[in-house]
């Protein structure tokens, strides 16, 4: 019977269910490095708006983390110009490298928030006005280059991930 259903299933087009890693955690990460370097807008505008020019070592990081779940299971992107786009070279846990403030970015909120700001539900302005997200970083670059920032937490939103205290990843 169990054959029957799965062949039955196949035919259908229909996958087995997969169980998705939590929100932010290192493979989601890895996700959206992959996804970064797909947006036109992420991995060339930025470079043609001068963003990826303010990197004094060469490259930017960029940590999220998840207020319910803390700080220590923050993840990072390392985006660095490379064949003249921003790339993103790295995503997954946050490294023990000091963010440099006028460099780096440091972005955290409530999952309730990420998902509202995912769906595009609101965009990063009403988020920062509101205190909906913390942004620790350039908050003046932040602010010149909303498109890209909106574009960005779009994309954090199409990434799968399990949501809530009792499914924060362990400390990366």
């Amino acid at each position: 019977m169990l054959k029957q259903t799965l062949m039955g299933a196949f035919a259908l087009g229909i996958s087995a269910p997969t169980f998705a890693d939590s929100f932010m955690d290192a493979k989601w990460a890895a996700a959206l490095c992959e996804a970064w370097n797909t947006s036109k807008v992420l991995s060339e505008d930025l470079v043609r708006d001068e963003w990826m020019a303010n990197n004094s070592r060469g490259y930017k990081l960029i940590r999220m983390f998840r207020e319910e779940c803390g700080e220590v299971t923050q993840i990072q992107l390392t985006i660095e110009a490379r064949d003249g786009k921003a790339f993103c070279s790295y995503g997954g846990a946050a490294d023990d490298q000091k963010l440099e403030k006028t460099v780096d970015y440091q972005l955290s909120a409530s999952d309730r928030r990420w998902t509202e700001m995912g769906s595009g539900e609101y965009g990063p302005f009403k988020a920062m006005m509101f205190g909906y997200i913390t942004v620790k970083g350039p908050y003046d670059e932040a602010m010149y280059h909303m498109k890209p920032f909106s574009e960005f937490l779009a994309l954090a939103g199409t990434i799968p991930g399990e949501k809530g205290a009792e499914h924060c990843p362990s400390s990366q």
